[in-house]
């Protein structure tokens, strides 16, 4: 069974996106892919790079429609838990929704209600 899996995104790295018909983050070339969370593993990433944004939001992602490769590879941050990456460009069809991912009011991360 392949989980959902969620990507964080600036608003104008989603609309740029939009724009393209295809999905790449700043980096993609240096890093080779795109670092993607399981449900459980979104408030890591998010805590730990991107405190006190307020532009974000969660792309939500059926692994089975993405036309790249998925391997679950350690974290990028020393972590021993793998985390998903995608080794190409995400193809816009994969995302299945986008939710809002503000920040609290200390900059904190907290998952959406929408997720349930």
């Amino acid at each position: 069974m392949q989980e959902t899996l969620f990507h964080i995104v600036g608003r104008s790295n989603w609309a740029a996106a939009q724009a393209l018909g295809y999905y790449e983050p700043d980096g993609f070339d240096a890093e080779g892919f795109i670092h993607l969370s399981l449900k459980h593993q979104i408030l890591r990433p998010a805590n730990l790079l991107y405190t006190g944004r307020d532009d974000l939001m969660l792309l939500v992602i059926d692994h089975a429609k993405l036309t790249a490769e998925v391997i679950f590879e350690p974290g990028s941050h020393g972590e021993a838990e793998h985390f998903p990456h995608l080794y190409g460009r995400m193809n816009l069809d994969a995302v299945e929704g986008v939710i809002d991912f503000p920040g609290e009011p200390d900059g904190s991360f907290v998952l959406p209600e929408a997720l349930g």
